[in-house]
């Protein structure tokens, strides 16, 4: 289905150029990002690839056979007093190896290590699924706010436009000054650079959230969605929150760290054991040497073969197999200041993950503060906006009938304004301190 958005899209934008659009609620913009956005498609591929390398590791249990050729022309062969010559012309060989490991503790060690480091990978996927769910929640709730902002000051335009007409009336008729029309057309001009930085705050927004879902920049996006109907959420959504940070992902890659280094530590020091490998070796080798001319006491050897330039080869065919031990004596300290270099490097991760420890519980506190923040501040916007909206036609009914100001009239629409700009900033402050929060303790949606 994510994918099928995502194709439409395309498709759309090649018929239609830039006026494709595309409508995206909050849960389909996040299923695009995990299945699009090349961050998490690297990390997949990060696990995929310590797949291969436990592989190749396994592959040192496997026999490993090989073999080769070899040609000899000899120019000037090796010769005796009285003119007396051995050697052969023409030499071929042909070899072939095998070699088998049966006892090599540190290639089994290693094999536990591709295991953790399949895990860290693991692990790494997941904290870039969460911090990326993060993001694109800030980023869909940007535009969710930066959208309610222009529309709350293209009201604010409205009413203040006919402010400024009615104004303008009442000064034609002579039943208003010249000062109450310029204090409106003020008013109203002052609203103006508000709504160009709120437009721009949503092209910004929107070329981010793209960015995130690898959309071309040619296709337009809308959201679906409006910030203050998510007022019923911010009410439930503190329940069941706590300071619980175990499945935090920083504190998982550190401890999966440190368990990568105690395996490396096993590994070196398996370095110190010894080996045993399993060998085989068959040659197959054959020569153009006269043997008549020489006298070996009687001793026969190999047999003849095909003639070449009129001279028999002569064939052997030696196999050999046995077993190879090798035990480390001494590598000049290598191996121990190997394992006195992981050791310092575990330690210094304990006292890395003691420390991050600490300062994830600060952040999670942090979080949750910051949502009770929020949401009290929304309850008490909830009120002002319904007070300012009752002061506003108070003041509005005052001024029409004559018996209030213009500048009542201005105080009390701007304080409108504010009342609703605050209401929709603070159900913002919530969510976005609430995905804040579901990245800090690790959760996935």
């Amino acid at each position: 289905m994510k994918k099928l958005i995502l194709t439409v899209c395309l498709a759309a934008t090649g018929v239609f150029g830039a006026a494709a659009q595309m409508r995206l609620t909050l849960g389909e913009a996040l299923d695009l990002a995990l299945s699009e956005n090349p961050t998490i498609k690297v990390a997949e591929m990060e696990v995929q690839r310590f797949d291969y390398v436990k592989r190749q590791t396994w592959g040192s249990w496997i026999p490993q056979i090989s073999v080769g050729g070899t040609y000899t022309r000899s120019i000037v062969k090796q010769s005796m007093t009285k003119g007396l010559s051995f050697g052969a012309d023409n030499t071929l060989a042909a070899q072939g190896d095998a070699t088998w490991t049966l006892f090599a503790p540190a290639v089994f060690r290693t094999l536990k290590m591709n295991d953790v480091q399949r895990a860290a990978a693991v692990e790494s996927a997941r904290s870039s699924r969460i911090t990326l769910v993060a993001e694109v929640k800030k980023a869909f709730y940007n535009i969710l706010l930066a959208e309610q902002s222009l529309e709350v000051l293209r009201e604010s335009q409205a009413t203040v436009q006919r402010t400024v007409d009615d104004t303008r009336l009442q000064y034609d008729n002579g039943l208003a000054s010249e000062y109450d029309l310029l204090t409106a057309q003020v008013q109203l001009s002052n609203l103006k650079p508000s709504i160009l930085q709120t437009e721009n705050s949503i092209r910004l927004a929107k070329l981010m959230l793209k960015m995130y879902l690898s959309i071309p920049e040619n296709v337009e996006i809308e959201v679906v969605g409006e910030l203050d109907a998510m007022r019923d959420a911010v009410l439930a959504g503190t329940d069941g929150l706590t300071t619980d940070v175990q499945d935090n992902s920083d504190l998982r890659t550190l401890e999966l760290q440190e368990d990568l280094l105690k395996r490396q530590l096993k590994v070196a020091n398996a370095g110190r054991m010894p080996t045993v490998t399993a060998f085989f070796t068959a040659t197959y080798t054959g020569n153009d040497i006269d043997m008549t001319k020489l006298n070996f006491g009687g001793a026969e050897g190999g047999q003849p073969g095909d003639v070449l330039d009129g001279s028999k080869f002569w064939w052997q065919h030696p196999m050999s197999a046995g077993l190879q031990v090798s035990i480390p004596i001494f590598s000049g300290l290598t191996k121990m200041n190997r394992s006195r270099e992981i050791k310092n490097q575990i330690s210094q991760i304990g006292l890395q993950r003691d420390y991050a420890r600490q300062q994830i519980d600060v952040e999670v506190r942090a979080a949750l503060n910051d949502l009770l923040t929020a949401r009290e501040t929304m309850y008490a916007q909830e009120l002002t906006v319904a007070q300012a909206r009752k002061a506003y036609s108070i003041s509005d009914t005052r001024y029409r009938a004559g018996a209030g100001t213009i500048l009542e009239l201005n105080s009390a629409q701007l304080a409108q304004t504010q009342a609703e700009l605050n209401f929709s900033q603070a159900i913002f402050d919530y969510l976005t301190a609430k995905a804040e929060y579901d990245r800090i303790v690790g959760k996935e949606n």
